[in-house]
């Protein structure tokens, strides 16, 4: 998936992607690019020197995902209260 200011990538290799590389547009990407890299990490096919990065970019996911569904979650809390506010994406 692409990051900021770096060209964009295949999701079939995000532990190779630099750490700058930006963190997908919607959360059904960061899912798909999430469920890529864990079964590369589980199937201890990625090098040693990738794992660590490969790591840190699925944690950058996951968070992603988190805030995602949290604002979801908050929207959900305003319109369960009777008062409809406007959708701010973050």
């Amino acid at each position: 998936m692409p990051k900021a200011s770096v060209p964009s990538k295949s999701a079939s290799t995000p532990s190779q992607l630099p750490d700058s590389v930006a963190l997908p547009t919607s959360y059904e990407e960061a899912m798909h690019e999430l469920e890529v890299l864990v079964r590369r990490l589980e199937s201890g096919e990625m090098p040693l020197d990738q794992l660590l990065s490969g790591y840190q970019r699925g944690a950058a996911l996951l968070q992603f995902c988190r805030d995602r569904l949290q604002a979801v979650e908050d929207q959900i809390k305003v319109l369960d209260e009777g008062a409809l506010k406007v959708w701010k994406s973050p």
